[in-house]
């Protein structure tokens, strides 16, 4: 695992190599020797420039980019096929965060493994993933395709993430649309559907009938858990995808069928 923060994830007090080497022993018969050999060729792995003088400097030592890259070779010491990296780009600017996506889709491909990307950052997922996962208050609400997600969002939840970041198509000085309300507290979650409270769209019902992740019938790869309506759903997002609000979006398709 790559944690988020390289600066309090590395231990200060001790050099970077010892750092390595003991994530290769702890799981590795082998000497410090080789162990310190194996931290070298790790960090010229992540594209360390001069690793046999780096191997021996402290953290604080390294930029924020050069820190990332050490905790991306510390996850790689004993060849997982299994990468999870929590906010890999997080704190860093710009240039360096497409050097560390870039490393690692290079890594990926060298090394043969699957890569699971913990982030906020839309751009990160649009460059990086190719599934998605939306998460909301601890479950997942949605799950399919990078593109799928993209271009046919089902879950009011990733309508409003999307809408909620600036995009090119869009008027310069369009306002952004925020998420309303506050995320809830884990420890005691609202009952029914957990976006209930925040979401423009929730019924009455919504509050007291807890949505399961369902496949969509045309698309059995797109699953999400949402209690509207899935002719509903593709209506309001029809209105608000060309820049409609929740309010203009529900006058534009109306009541749901059945209600008084």
């Amino acid at each position: 695992m790559i944690f988020q923060d390289p600066l309090s994830s590395l231990h200060p007090f001790y050099k970077v190599g010892r750092q390595l080497m003991e994530a290769v022993r702890a799981h590795r018969d082998v000497s410090k020797a080789q162990a310190r050999e194996r931290a070298i060729e790790l960090l010229g792995l992540v594209g360390m420039p001069d690793p046999p003088r780096r191997v021996d400097q402290y953290p604080h030592e390294f930029s924020g980019g050069m820190r990332q890259r050490v905790m991306i070779a510390m996850a790689l010491a004993n060849e997982p096929k299994l990468l999870i990296a929590d906010e890999p780009t997080t704190a860093l600017d710009v240039t360096v965060q497409a050097q560390i996506l870039g490393l690692m889709e290079r890594l990926q491909r060298e090394l043969g493994m699957a890569i699971v990307i913990i982030t906020h950052d839309l751009g990160v997922v649009a460059e990086m993933a190719d599934d998605i996962a939306v998460m909301y208050a601890g479950r997942i609400v949605e799950t399919a395709s990078a593109a799928r997600v993209f271009a046919a969002p089902e879950h009011p939840y990733t309508w409003g993430l999307l809408r909620s970041i600036p995009r090119l198509d869009r008027p310069r000085d369009e306002d952004l649309v925020p998420i309303p309300g506050t995320p809830p507290s884990l420890i005691n979650p609202p009952s029914g559907c957990h976006f209930h409270p925040r979401c423009p769209y929730a019924e009455p019902e919504h509050s007291r009938i807890d949505p399961a992740l369902e496949p969509i019938p045309e698309y059995p790869s797109h699953h999400v858990a949402c209690l509207l309506d899935g002719a509903r759903r593709r209506e309001l997002w029809a209105q608000l995808r060309d820049g409609g609000t929740p309010d203009e979006a529900l006058a534009a398709v109306g009541p749901p069928e059945g209600s008084s």
